[in-house]
């Protein structure tokens, strides 16, 4: 994200590529601090969650922004999918709503199936589809 050379980096004891890695890591992935600062260890670099925190605080604002842009857009086409599940040996309905690319729009869960649930499952997408559309053409 940023070079050696990099003003931001001056005065900390490990090198920008280690802290790239570890605030890569902990905002890319649904990882704790406790979590990345054991992927350290393993590679051999003894990094304390705090610092891992810190260096969250400094350097993370142009690491989400850059994870976020290349997240891809959301199809204008989705599909609503209905499945039957068992959890602890009772009936539910899973939903789910999937765009064209495949990404998950949503998932809901619900213990009896009738059209009053499905249609507001469906409205609720409806609403996030317009809205999301309006924020992405301005």
């Amino acid at each position: 994200m940023r070079t050696a050379k990099d003003p931001l980096y001056r005065r900390h004891r490990f090198p920008p590529e280690v802290i790239s890695y570890a605030v890569w890591l902990y905002f890319r992935f649904p990882l704790s601090l406790r979590m990345v600062e054991e992927m350290l260890a393993a590679r051999g670099i003894g990094v304390t969650y705090e610092t891992v925190r810190q260096w969250g605080r400094k350097f993370g604002k142009p690491f989400s922004d850059r994870i976020r842009q290349r997240a891809p857009a959301r199809g204008d086409k989705w599909h609503l999918d209905e499945v039957v599940i068992s959890i602890a040996g009772e009936q539910h309905w899973l939903w789910r709503a999937v765009d064209q690319n495949g990404f998950v729009l949503d998932v809901l869960i619900q213990r009896r199936r009738d059209a009053r649930c499905a249609a507001a499952h469906e409205e609720a997408l409806e609403i996030r589809r317009h809205a999301a559309a309006r924020y992405d053409h301005g």
